[in-house]
């Protein structure tokens, strides 16, 4: 049995600001943005990306808007893999994302963490060839 991480919900205060901001900000791609009956459905996720991919929920009650922006604790939530870290750190910064740390190389790659529109925390980060062989094993 094959089995796929496909979607992270990220709990969102509203639907079209955390569009623009993904869509304009990481230049993520708005895969799906429908109507189910009365809820929204909005799917984003990086260019060229198969999955996973990011299902934007509305939050509606109030213990979901108080996890907006703190789904994880004030811990990194999600990792941005990149190919070629120095590009979409300088795009990403001149496009007005906020990095909390000066980019810094570790033993598992080039990483820098950020904050998306809500305060979530995020890796960038390219992973460095051993890092790469040791998941492949």
């Amino acid at each position: 049995m094959t089995q796929t991480l496909a979607q992270v919900t990220l709990v969102v205060r509203e639907y079209d600001e955390a569009i623009a901001f993904f869509t304009e900000k990481l230049r993520f791609q708005l895969l799906e943005d429908s109507t189910l009956g009365e809820k929204r459905w909005v799917v984003v996720a990086p260019d060229g990306s198969s999955s996973p991919r990011l299902l934007l929920a509305r939050a509606s009650t109030p213990d979901e808007f108080r996890s907006i922006g703190n789904q994880t604790g004030g811990r990194v939530f999600l990792f941005l893999h990149t190919d070629d870290f120095w590009r979409d750190y300088q795009a990403m910064q001149s496009r007005g994302v906020n990095f909390l740390e000066t980019p810094r190389e570790e033993p598992y790659g080039t990483v820098a963490v950020f904050e998306d529109l809500y305060g979530n925390k995020w890796d960038l980060l390219m992973p460095s060839a051993a890092s790469n062989r040791n998941r492949s094993r």
